[in-house]
Protein backbone atom coordinates (compact mmCIF):
# COMPACT_ATOMS: atom_id res chain seq x y z
CA UNK A 1 0.00 0.00 0.00
CA UNK A 2 1.13 3.48 -0.42
CA UNK A 3 1.84 5.59 2.59
CA UNK A 4 2.66 9.70 3.03
CA UNK A 5 5.68 9.53 5.23
CA UNK A 6 5.54 11.52 8.64
CA UNK A 7 9.67 11.41 9.73
CA UNK A 8 11.58 12.47 12.90
CA UNK A 9 8.40 11.42 15.12
CA UNK A 10 9.20 11.08 18.73
CA UNK A 11 9.76 7.24 20.38
CA UNK A 12 7.34 8.73 22.83
CA UNK A 13 4.57 9.56 20.60
CA UNK A 14 5.37 5.99 18.73
CA UNK A 15 4.79 4.24 22.11
CA UNK A 16 2.04 6.04 22.94
CA UNK A 17 -0.02 5.43 19.63
CA UNK A 18 0.91 1.65 19.94
CA UNK A 19 -0.97 1.77 23.47
CA UNK A 20 -3.53 4.44 22.30
CA UNK A 21 -4.57 3.63 18.57
CA UNK A 22 -6.17 7.34 18.77
CA UNK A 23 -3.76 10.27 19.21
CA UNK A 24 -3.51 14.08 18.04
CA UNK A 25 -0.08 14.93 16.86
CA UNK A 26 1.40 18.20 16.55
CA UNK A 27 3.61 18.82 13.65
CA UNK A 28 6.12 21.84 13.16
CA UNK A 29 8.32 20.19 10.61
CA UNK A 30 7.98 22.14 7.07
CA UNK A 31 8.28 18.44 5.72
CA UNK A 32 5.64 16.88 7.74
CA UNK A 33 3.03 19.59 8.03
CA UNK A 34 3.20 18.99 3.59
CA UNK A 35 3.16 15.07 3.87
CA UNK A 36 -0.07 15.61 6.07
CA UNK A 37 -1.66 17.91 3.39
CA UNK A 38 -0.68 15.38 0.49
CA UNK A 39 -2.44 12.71 2.84
CA UNK A 40 -5.23 14.80 2.95
CA UNK A 41 -5.90 15.67 -0.35
CA UNK A 42 -5.10 12.10 -1.82
CA UNK A 43 -6.67 10.14 0.56
CA UNK A 44 -3.27 8.12 1.28
CA UNK A 45 -2.71 6.53 4.69
CA UNK A 46 0.63 7.90 6.69
CA UNK A 47 3.63 5.73 7.93
CA UNK A 48 5.43 7.37 11.12
CA UNK A 49 8.42 6.88 11.76
CA UNK A 50 11.42 7.48 14.12
CA UNK A 51 13.82 7.94 11.57
CA UNK A 52 15.01 11.22 10.20
CA UNK A 53 14.29 12.23 6.72
CA UNK A 54 17.45 11.36 5.10
CA UNK A 55 17.39 8.16 6.55
CA UNK A 56 14.35 7.19 4.95
CA UNK A 57 14.52 3.99 3.20
CA UNK A 58 13.66 0.45 2.27
CA UNK A 59 13.88 -1.38 5.07
CA UNK A 60 12.70 1.76 7.68
CA UNK A 61 10.16 0.57 10.45
CA UNK A 62 7.01 2.48 11.52
CA UNK A 63 3.60 2.58 12.74
CA UNK A 64 0.91 3.29 9.42
CA UNK A 65 -1.68 4.90 10.58
CA UNK A 66 -4.91 6.72 9.19
CA UNK A 67 -5.71 10.50 8.98
CA UNK A 68 -8.83 11.06 10.86
CA UNK A 69 -9.05 14.97 10.91
CA UNK A 70 -5.86 17.49 10.25
CA UNK A 71 -6.12 21.35 11.14
CA UNK A 72 -3.25 24.03 10.69
CA UNK A 73 -2.60 26.77 13.11
CA UNK A 74 -0.66 30.04 12.82
CA UNK A 75 1.31 30.80 15.62
CA UNK A 76 3.14 33.50 17.06
CA UNK A 77 6.28 33.18 18.59
CA UNK A 78 8.34 36.08 20.75
CA UNK A 79 10.49 38.04 18.32
CA UNK A 80 13.52 37.56 20.87
CA UNK A 81 13.41 33.50 20.53
CA UNK A 82 13.40 33.72 16.51
CA UNK A 83 14.09 35.45 13.34
CA UNK A 84 10.61 34.94 12.09
CA UNK A 85 7.07 36.08 14.03
CA UNK A 86 4.88 33.10 13.22
CA UNK A 87 5.19 29.19 12.47
CA UNK A 88 2.72 26.80 11.04
CA UNK A 89 1.59 24.14 13.28
CA UNK A 90 -0.44 21.33 12.23
CA UNK A 91 -2.89 19.20 14.78
CA UNK A 92 -3.27 15.98 12.93
CA UNK A 93 -5.40 13.21 14.68
CA UNK A 94 -3.90 9.39 13.55
CA UNK A 95 -5.60 6.35 14.33
CA UNK A 96 -3.37 3.11 14.24
CA UNK A 97 -3.50 0.46 11.94
CA UNK A 98 -0.73 -1.69 12.57
CA UNK A 99 3.18 -1.68 11.86
CA UNK A 100 4.93 -1.56 8.64
CA UNK A 101 7.94 -1.83 6.58
CA UNK A 102 9.47 0.54 3.63
CA UNK A 103 9.32 -1.53 0.88
CA UNK A 104 9.92 1.07 -1.99
CA UNK A 105 10.57 5.15 -1.82
CA UNK A 106 9.12 7.86 -3.92
CA UNK A 107 10.91 11.54 -3.37
CA UNK A 108 8.38 13.79 -4.61
CA UNK A 109 9.00 17.39 -4.52
CA UNK A 110 9.47 18.09 -0.87
CA UNK A 111 8.11 14.82 0.64
CA UNK A 112 8.29 11.00 1.19
CA UNK A 113 5.28 8.97 -0.41
CA UNK A 114 6.79 5.04 0.31
CA UNK A 115 5.46 1.29 -0.83
CA UNK A 116 4.66 0.09 2.44
CA UNK A 117 4.12 -3.31 3.58
CA UNK A 118 1.96 -4.14 7.07
CA UNK A 119 3.74 -6.09 9.50
CA UNK A 120 2.75 -8.56 11.78
CA UNK A 121 3.61 -7.85 15.13
CA UNK A 122 6.39 -10.68 15.64
CA UNK A 123 8.48 -9.28 12.49
CA UNK A 124 8.89 -6.09 13.93
CA UNK A 125 12.23 -5.09 15.31
CA UNK A 126 11.61 -1.34 16.01
CA UNK A 127 13.12 -1.02 20.13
Amino acid sequence: MEAVILAGIAKRVLDELLKNPYRTIELRSARNVLAVEKAMDEALRLFLTYEPFEDVSTGTEGLLADLVEAKQLETRIPWEESDEREITVCRAKVKLVGLGRVVEVERSERILVAKVRELLPHEMSMG
